[in-house]
């Protein structure tokens, strides 16, 4: 029952934001921050279960694994970009944060022409001339 833990982390966090922050307002921002953080890092053990069982199942199915990995990083970087705007937009930096969701959109688009030039190539092939 790791939900209830994390949503109890989340609720006490809650409170004691709420409660510090009208009087320090940096504090409840470091708050939000750490106990952010504290989240990711509890779930990282998670992520890599996923990550194995999918290399598993790549490497069973004859898939590429540089496929794979890419396809990882570009989940990776969605939710670190995700991650990064709520911060910052839990700040009151809206401005920053979607620059920080632009960024991401970027690099996936960066990571993706490999994958998007082999399904171009494959469709090609099939097409007859």
């Amino acid at each position: 029952m790791e939900i209830i833990q994390l949503v109890g982390l989340g609720f006490v966090a809650t409170i004691l934001i709420l409660l510090i922050k009208e009087q320090k307002p940096i504090f409840a921002f470091a708050l939000t921050a750490v106990t952010g953080v504290i989240i990711f890092l509890f779930l990282i053990d998670k992520i890599a279960e996923v990550i194995n069982v999918l290399e598993s199942l790549a490497t069973n199915g004859g898939i590429q694994l540089v496929y794979l990995k890419t396809i990882l990083q570009i989940i990776g970087i969605a939710y670190i970009a995700e991650f990064g705007a709520q911060i910052t937009r839990d700040a009151g930096q809206g401005a920053i944060a979607s620059k920080i969701e632009l960024a991401g959109k970027i690099l996936i688009m960066v990571l993706a022409i490999p994958i998007i030039t082999v399904i171009i190539e494959t469709v090609m092939k099939l097409i007859p001339a």
